[in-house]
């Protein structure tokens, strides 16, 4: 898109930004809104829509669709789900250039350890830098906010976003989005009053500056020598004692009542980070934390001598979730695709996990990954007559294609092997 000349529209937003918003939303991906139309069919006649998008936004005029609801499960939770707000496409790239100029603003305000839907950070990081925090405080409050993306109050949001810009298409916007109605499965509108609907392109920004000041600036001032790890509506606090512990969680139910949330009293927990050095007991010596249990488990040092360390490995939900993603695939069904389709079928999906639940205790997600080993073995057992219902041949059939070709699954580069070979625990 060319940038244009100087026009009579009110806002001065840049042509530039909306194709870079573009971009952003493209290489994302995502589903249709309640418009139907994918990514795929925007791009067929873009800068027609871009060029709308530019023109509406710059003169004021743009006015979000509602958004598509879609229920999700929970991980590890049975018949639970999660409704994401799903705008449309076109809504997704003018959340885009809204959070594009927004975000420059806020962000060099943000606290270090907010870790959640920023630049150069990561869920990692802070499970990383927790996992360093339990070694040397003794305990820890698991906080969980009630339903946090559909209570959030809008006057706090819109107050905290105006501290930050003077653009005042941004605040406008942002109040239009934040009012856009959720359309349901059987086209029913429901209008609400509060919350900003998760899958929306800015609302994870609009999370990030009201917890700045609803929690991370309060801690600052509250408790300034205690350390804390918080993504988006997620967060860990680091305590001396069992009784300092109790007094840092009334004090922050307390404070997010005061800016209209509340703490799930049977999820936020005190939690004894239990090792081989502390001995005291509590009822409580576990936690989750992005998908990473956090408890006492069996460690080595470094002369090889076994002892009992606080450590994250992967959580047994995610565990869960990822053997339900790996049955969905009906991989033994599959014997008109080949070992390369398959791998081309699977291998983003497990080297993502690799990526993410490898990075701390691996060995912990080695079960998980021999089971896909079993799935393809059956495939091997469906695919050849002469593997036909055996399956120890097929599996050994399954070992020499791997020491052929190592790398041709993620999971077999990971060191999860059909001839049983892994990289050491750890």
């Amino acid at each position: 898109m060319n940038e244009p000349k100087q026009q009579d529209k009110p806002f001065d937003i840049s042509k530039w930004v909306v194709w870079e918003a573009y971009q952003r939303v493209k290489a994302n991906r995502g589903a249709a809104g309640v418009d139907d139309m994918s990514i795929a069919e925007f791009e067929q006649d873009r800068d027609k829509h871009l060029f709308r998008i530019w023109n509406r936004m710059s003169s004021g005029s743009y006015f979000p669709p509602p958004v598509k609801a879609v229920e999700i499960p929970k991980p590890g939770k049975k018949n639970a789900v999660r409704i994401l707000g799903v705008p449309t496409v076109a809504d997704r790239v003018a959340q885009t250039v809204a959070r594009m100029y927004l975000e420059p603003k806020v962000e060099p305000v943000f606290h270090p350890d907010s870790y959640g839907y920023r630049p150069k950070k990561s869920a990692l990081d802070a499970v990383g830098v927790c996992r360093r925090r339990c070694w040397k405080a003794d305990w820890v409050v698991d906080l969980d906010i009630k339903a946090f993306f559909d209570s959030v109050p809008w006057d706090f949001i819109l107050k905290a976003v105006e501290h930050h810009t003077d653009q005042k298409w941004i605040l406008l916007y942002v109040r239009r989005w934040l009012q856009a109605p959720m359309q349901q499965q059987d086209g029913m509108l429901v209008e609400r009053d509060r919350g900003t609907p998760q899958g929306s392109a800015i609302s994870p920004l609009l999370a990030n500056v009201f917890m700045h000041y609803a929690f991370d600036a309060w801690m600052v001032r509250e408790f300034p020598n205690i350390p804390f790890e918080r993504y988006c509506d997620d967060a860990v606090v680091h305590c001396g004692s069992e009784r300092q512990a109790r007094q840092v969680r009334d004090a922050i139910a307390a404070r997010l009542a005061q800016v209209g949330l509340e703490l799930h009293p049977g999820k936020t927990r005190i939690v004894y980070c239990k090792d081989a050095d502390r001995r005291d007991d509590h009822e409580v010596t576990s936690f989750t934390f992005l998908g990473y249990e956090f408890r006492p488990r069996l460690a080595k040092n470094k002369w090889g001598k076994h002892f009992v360390s606080f450590l994250p490995a992967v959580s047994k939900d995610a565990v869960k979730a990822m053997g339900r993603e790996i049955r969905s695939w009906h991989i033994a069904r599959r014997s008109d695709m080949s070992l390369d389709d398959l791998a081309r079928m699977v291998n983003n999906i497990v080297q993502g996990w690799v990526n993410y639940y490898g990075r701390f205790y691996k060995s912990m997600l080695y079960p998980l990954l021999r089971r896909l080993n079993q799935h393809l073995m059956r495939w091997a057992c469906r695919k050849y007559k002469r593997l036909k219902r055996r399956e120890r041949k097929a599996m050994h059939w399954l070992a020499e294609v791997a020491k052929r070709a190592p790398g041709l699954f993620a999971h077999w580069r990971f060191g999860l092997r059909p001839d049983g070979w892994a990289m050491g625990a750890g």
